[in-house]
């Protein structure tokens, strides 16, 4: 229904995909049983519930259907053809998060819990844009293997504002991910800065009362935001773990007061072995766990615990010792401790709490899997080499490869030890984003894009472990139909085609204004077209102003005439990129601009004019001063010379701003863009 909706006139192909005859939900995950009958049942818009509890689920539903396009509401009284009813009924033989959707006259909704109830609702909304405004009639039951289903994002090297987190956690709930994990504080590599670890990137994402000048200055989040986002979160069905990491990655607190540091080590190692540092941690963490309005007003925290260094035995105990006191210190403030396995890496006698302790299972090199199980850890399946993304790095993975996770993986195989499926050691699974290369001109749209790529197939092996039925083809049909959650559009996939015989100048809504026949709440979240794209447009060419923007969004600047020197380009997050082309100042030219998640590529006339693609950049072997360049957006110092060690990528990539044209002094007309999946 979204889809076809704001493409009706344009994407008439679409409509022919939507009106096939369905015999199966198409969702993602795929259900558990599905017992079709006959016929189909037209959605009304209305949603009843039935037990107080399911007040807010029933809103955010109709919320959700008003997006897409019905005229959603909450209704009381008896339920009318084609209404959704929602019921909770108790059952103690239910699973967990389980529930039962009876398509027949109404729609009718049950479950033992809240959360059953909630995922149901997803299952509806994600068949309703592939069947129009019709469900198939039949019996769905449903029930997660896994109870965690989750994602990490790494905010301490990138930071994401607290509008981005809020979209990732509807379009996770709307795949019926359930965690959201947080790490708040990290740094990047000194090799990359010139060895110096006072010019190293570090932050720490949390205002704070206790240390002001701990707090990030490029971005944080208030205390008050981190609760709405909980607050948030749990009303989807999303459990947020925020993670304070120590004692390594810990530069942000040593750049702070660096008597906390041990640098034998690196100077983002803390001494754990001197009372001060290990007081000074105990502040951090209780900033935030304690008191009647915590900050951290959610069931668990992360304490990290994550690759400190093992070369000595004092350090290993101290590291063992950290730990466990850690574990109990969050306990105190009623928190369930999560901590990234590393108990085998730092080997000793020092016993560490194992009750009641969840630990992230990264590498089997750090926690060997079955001495972890074996000790009584419960355990999150989240192995580097499976899971994990590093934007634009070469190495672990830009993009997962989906395919081979989906016919291959579960979380019962943590790096290649395999356990017996939904073995009760295993909580879940997740995977997680770290953004190794501060400054390297990925954006938040970019890191989206990868990790939205995955989030169905996670979803899926998460929820359906080896139980999932369709084949991998079938499954990215499935994936690609069902799409973001109802008002996001992160993915800048929205809108697949838009032509504008003039761009005028000054317009605040110009999606708004090029769909003028189809308006809809949905279509306001549509700002930027995402990766492939081409636009093109002819310029009747005026002098312009260093400046002048032709489209921007909140995300990005396109430029006739960048700030700088003047040349067509672009500008995100503080990154300006320029294209080896200034417009004239009279005649008529035609550009067209094609982008990817690797390029962004000017023609002019047809002609390609220039191409910013991926750059390879180094950082030196020997005296890194030398013949160094600084790295746009940061302060890395970097050089691509061929003698090197290290190197990383510098990306040029852009999603196309859609919001508002800007000031400009030429003519724009015959504007055209063309988008694919």
């Amino acid at each position: 229904m979204k889809k076809i909706f704001l493409t009706l006139a344009l994407a008439m192909p679409l409509m022919a995909i939507a009106q096939t005859p369905a015999t199966e939900p198409v969702c993602v995950p795929e259900v558990a049983t599905w017992t079709k009958a006959d016929g189909y049942t037209d959605i009304s818009g209305r949603v009843i519930f039935k037990n107080k509890a399911l007040r807010s689920v029933a809103e955010q539903l109709a919320n959700d259907l008003r997006l897409i396009g019905f005229d959603g509401q909450v209704a009381t009284g008896s339920a009318k053809a084609g209404d959704i009813v929602l019921n909770l009924k108790a059952d103690k033989k239910a699973k967990a998060e389980s529930y039962k959707i009876e398509t027949g006259k109404t729609v009718n909704v049950t479950a033992a819990s809240v959360e059953g109830v909630r995922w149901a609702t997803q299952t509806l909304l994600q068949q309703l844009p592939n069947c129009d405004a019709s469900l198939l009639q039949g019996t769905i039951e449903d029930a997660p293997q896994y109870p965690l289903r989750g994602f990490m994002i790494d905010c301490g090297r990138k930071f994401f504002p607290i509008s981005y987190l809020k979209q990732l956690v509807r379009d996770m709930a709307y795949y019926k991910m359930n965690c959201l994990q947080i790490h708040l504080n990290d740094n990047g590599f000194n090799y990359w800065f010139g060895d110096d670890w006072n010019k190293t990137q570090q932050a720490f994402r949390m205002e704070s009362d206790y240390f002001p000048g701990l707090t990030a200055k490029d971005g944080h989040y208030t205390k008050q935001e981190m609760r709405d986002l909980i607050h948030y979160a749990n009303n989807l069905g999303v459990e947020i773990i925020p993670e304070i990491d120590v004692p390594a990655h810990a530069l942000a607190f040593t750049r702070f007061r660096p008597s906390l540091a041990k640098p034998e080590f690196g100077m983002d190692h803390l001494d754990i072995t001197d009372p001060k540092v290990v007081a000074f941690i105990d502040s951090v963490f209780t900033e935030y766990i304690s008191g009647p309005d915590p900050v951290f007003c959610c069931k668990r925290v992360h304490i990290g615990t994550d690759e400190f260094n093992n070369k000595k035995p004092e350090y290993r105990e101290a590291f063992r010792s950290l730990t466990d006191h850690l574990i109990r210190l969050v306990e105190q403030y009623g928190k369930q401790a999560v901590c990234w396995g590393s108990l085998s890496h730092a080997y000793g006698e020092t016993p560490v709490k194992v009750d009641n302790v969840v630990m992230s299972m990264w590498s089997n090199g750090f926690a060997k899997p079955k001495d972890m199980k074996e000790a009584g850890y419960k355990m999150i399946s989240i192995p580097d080499g499976y899971v994990y993304i590093v934007p634009a790095a070469g190495y672990y993975y830009d993009y997962l490869n989906c395919e081979w996770l989906y016919n291959s993986w579960t979380p019962a195989n943590i790096g290649g030890t395999q356990f017996d499926e939904c073995d009760p050691s295993i909580v879940g699974g997740m995977y997680a984003v770290w953004n190794d290369h501060p400054g390297n001109g990925i954006t938040v749209q970019d890191v989206h894009d990868r990790l939205f790529s995955a989030m169905p197939t996670m979803a899926a092996k998460c929820w359906s472990g080896a139980t999932a039925k369709a084949d991998w083809t079938k499954f990215q049909a499935n994936s690609a139909s069902v799409g973001e959650a109802p008002g996001i559009d992160a993915m800048g996939h929205m809108v697949g085609h838009i032509e504008a015989k003039e761009v005028k100048a000054g317009t605040d809504r110009f999606v708004q204004s090029v769909y003028e026949p189809f308006k809809g709440e949905n279509i306001d979240c549509v700002v930027d077209r995402g990766y492939p794209y081409e636009v093109t447009f002819t310029v009747d060419c005026k002098p312009e102003h260093k400046g002048a923007v032709l489209l921007s969004s909140p995300h990005a600047n396109f430029y006739l005439s960048d700030p700088l020197q003047g040349k067509v380009g672009f500008e995100h997050e503080g990154y300006v990129h320029q294209f080896n082309y200034r417009l004239p100042k009279e005649g008529t030219v035609t550009l067209t601009v094609k982008g990817d998640n690797n390029s962004t590529t000017l023609f002019v006339n047809g002609k390609q004019q220039s191409r910013l693609e991926r750059e390879t950049l180094h950082v030196l072997n020997s005296n890194p001063r030398s013949h160094v360049q600084t790295l746009p957006g940061s302060n890395a110092i970097v050089a691509d010379a061929t003698v090197s060690v290290k190197r990383m990528y510098y990306m040029h990539t852009l999603f196309f701003p859609l919001a508002k044209t800007g000031s400009f002094n030429s003519t724009v007309r015959d504007f055209k863009l063309k988008g694919g999946k």
